[in-house]
């Protein structure tokens, strides 16, 4: 009995203990602390589209890829890669043997089919030949006429002129190569300075916000310390489907003339000119920009901080552009937002 009831006293003495050490450590289990934050009333206004931030390749505005209108043996290159060219100027030949053939045996069909017409007509004079013989021949005749003209244009073009004063940025075939009608065979551009574009790709929210004729600052490794002043020159109506962006060409002013060449790669800040209702924040306050995504710390009863997703509508020097996120939020958080996590507890300082 004794044992019994010693043992009993034991595992109450046991069960004791472990809530005993249960409360303690619930004692010793800190309370979430209040993290101090500064906060800005939220006001929404009218605001510019801020920079836009771009990258691209330089070309012009006359770059052309030049090629035969009738396929065949490439006779002549006149010119190679980097060379300057004028306009008009003789850059290929293809070998146009069965040019000439074809243009002689027109010739020829169209001499027989003015004999063949004549004849009919006298022969219809004299009451030989009816009237629908004279007219068949004379058919037969404007065709051969139509056939040689055909033929004879195509004797012009067994060559490759230069369509712009330029240079040559790259030659795609050699000497006896057989090319197809259509072959690329020299690329050029244009060599004014005032033709040179940064052709940049931006998502479609940017795209709406860039207007044409907006300003923008492009920079370049090929001219280090200078920023170059541009404009924009055209946006694009869909989408590439290689990239998946929409294509805006930045033009350089007249009175730029870098030391650039086609492709070489260049970043731009495209001033925005469009307006429209949004809020202007410290980029402080923002987290985790992407794409024109980014997130903020809000509070909206000035105890609790809640991570909200903002859209990016630009970048200012110091501030950010927010053009959608914060509706109904009456106060953003600008300091300690690195400390915060959704739902902690704040104290406003």
């Amino acid at each position: 009995m004794n044992n019994r009831m010693n043992g009993s006293y034991f595992l109450i003495a046991l069960v004791l203990a472990a809530g005993c050490r249960q409360a303690e450590n619930k004692e010793a289990f800190p309370r979430e602390a209040h993290i101090p934050v500064k906060l800005m009333q939220l006001e929404q206004t009218t605001v510019a589209g801020g920079d836009i931030p771009a990258s691209g390749l330089f070309s012009t505005e006359e770059e052309a890829a030049l090629s035969f209108k009738n396929g065949g043996v490439i006779e002549r290159l006149l010119v190679k890669e980097g060379d300057a060219v004028k306009k008009g100027q003789l850059l290929a030949t293809v070998n146009a043997t069965e040019i000439n053939i074809a243009v002689q045996q027109a010739r020829l069909g169209l001499e027989k089919a003015k004999r063949d017409y004549e004849r009919a007509s006298q022969l219809y004079a004299d009451s030989v030949a009816t009237l629908e013989q004279m007219q068949n021949a004379k058919t037969a005749m404007d065709v051969a006429a139509r056939q040689f003209e055909a033929v004879s244009f195509n004797e012009g073009y067994a060559e490759i002129r230069a369509t712009t004063s330029g240079y040559v940025l790259k030659r795609l075939v050699n000497i006896g190569q057989v090319v197809g009608p259509g072959t690329p065979v020299f690329l050029i551009n244009g060599a004014r300075n005032s033709d040179w574009l940064l052709n940049v790709g931006v998502t479609d929210r940017q795209w709406a916000q860039i207007r044409i004729g907006d300003s923008a600052a492009v920079e370049t490794d090929a001219v280090p310390g200078k920023k170059l002043v541009a404009y924009v020159y055209k946006k694009s109506e869909g989408v590439d489907p290689r990239s998946g962006t929409l294509q805006v060409q930045l033009k350089l002013k007249s009175n730029t003339s870098p030391s650039v060449a086609s492709g070489v790669f260049g970043k731009a800040r495209i001033f925005s000119s469009a307006k429209g209702s949004g809020w202007v924040i410290p980029a402080d306050a923002l987290l985790d920009g992407d794409a024109g995504k980014g997130y903020v710390f809000v509070t909206r009863d000035g105890q609790t901080a809640h991570k909200q997703e903002i859209t990016v509508g630009g970048l200012l020097p110091d501030s950010v552009v927010v053009t959608g996120g914060l509706e109904g939020a009456p106060s953003v958080i600008i300091s300690g937002s690195p400390y915060l996590r959704e739902g902690s507890l704040i104290e406003v300082k």
